[in-house]
């Protein structure tokens, strides 16, 4: 898969294509996963999806105030009335339960089907914002407070959710949405961190262990503005963010290469582009392109960012050209650039640590579940 990749990319390369189409994504019928992460397409698109409807303030109302309780409730089909329960114990059927790797195995397979029958966002998937939506989510960890992290959700209210770092990640929590109608036994903090891994899976990425034990909470525990990454910033603001979460310079660079997927959008963070050619499948082209391709400042109205002289349709960010400007970070991109394993070996653990900071679980490593992917 990652020679197809590649070639395809090099295709690309050689012949740009000139003004951007949006596509569906084609469904997955004889081949699925071969076909999901082989839509490695330059039909960009920047819409958001029409946001879902809710019943309105008053049960969001009572969600808050029960996430502060420690538990998670949810709606029955009788009647309304509300159900509490921990972050290891839910409700299946009229039953209690503590949810089995199997349970949690039929929440990933919920999820990547969706991603494979919902094609009509970006570049033909939902993916890369399910995993900007567990990165964001945990990315607000402080190792001296121990606040923030993935541990309670609080994105869910505002003002954590309107953070301009946050935009459009409404569009993922929206997605989500009907797997928790489905399962409404599992936390929007497990849920979230569960669904990056999946996203990373599906999009062609390496496995990544995942343990339950996150539980919601209220919007007392929303983290302050200014905790996630400024693109606007260079390699001494990467190591104040990251350091705070107690990350080295390896891992910054290793956790960065989730630039790989995805597009920024005007709407949003103020940048406009993909970093790479096959924005929803995961491979080390990012780092190849940072050393390979000969980047430029664009010439626009918007923040600045860096163009690739060739083609002049992928982008940089400042903080993007930060890792290879600084001699310690470059090493480490070097290195992933020659050798797709050791970036995904290292992105792996690395994704692993950021989405269990600061969680309190019951359990230890060892409950760690590796997801079958959608065959």
């Amino acid at each position: 898969m990652a020679t197809a990749s590649r070639t395809f990319t090099r295709a690309l390369r050689a012949n740009p294509i000139a003004t951007p189409l949006r596509t569906a994504a084609p469904r997955r019928a004889i081949v699925p996963r071969q076909t999901f992460r082989q839509q490695s397409r330059r039909g960009y698109a920047s819409e958001a999806p029409k946001p879902s409807g809710g019943n309105g303030a008053l049960i969001g109302a009572i969600l808050a105030a029960a996430a502060g309780a420690g538990g998670y409730f949810y709606l029955n089909n009788s009647g309304g009335s509300i159900k509490q329960d921990s972050a290891s114990q839910g409700q299946k059927g009229n039953t209690a339960f503590s949810p089995s790797t199997a349970d949690y195995q039929a929440v990933y397979d919920a999820i990547a089907k969706r991603l494979i029958d919902e094609s009509d966002y970006d570049d033909g998937s939902y993916g890369p914002v399910l995993l900007r939506l567990g990165w964001h989510a945990s990315g607000t960890y402080d190792k001296e407070t121990n606040t923030g992290g993935s541990n309670g959700a609080t994105m869910r209210f505002a003002p954590e959710g309107d953070h301009g770092a946050n935009a459009g990640l409404k569009a993922a929590r929206d997605f989500l949405e009907p797997v928790r109608q489905q399962f409404p036994w599992i936390s929007y903090s497990d849920l979230w961190t569960l669904a990056a891994a999946c996203a990373i899976q599906e999009m062609g990425g390496p496995t990544i262990p995942w343990r339950p034990g996150r539980a919601d909470r209220d919007v007392s525990f929303c983290t302050p503005d200014g905790r996630l990454p400024d693109a606007s910033k260079a390699h001494g603001h990467l190591r104040d963010i990251f350091g705070r979460m107690g990350f080295n310079d390896e891992e910054i660079v290793a956790l960065s290469g989730a630039h790989a997927l995805g597009r920024c959008h005007t709407d949003r963070s103020g940048f406009e582009g993909p970093w790479t050619f096959s924005p929803i499948t995961l491979t080390n082209d990012y780092f190849k392109l940072l050393l390979e391709e000969k980047w430029q400042w664009r010439k626009w109205n918007g923040p600045k960012q860096y163009e690739d002289r060739t083609t002049k349709t992928l982008m940089m960010l400042p903080t993007d050209l930060a890792l290879v400007n600084d001699k310690v970070f470059r090493k480490t991109v070097e290195k992933y650039a020659r050798d797709q394993d050791a970036f995904f070996a290292d992105f792996s653990k690395v994704l692993v640590k950021l989405f269990e900071l600061g969680v309190p679980f019951a359990s230890g490593e060892e409950s760690r579940i590796a997801f079958k992917r959608t065959e």
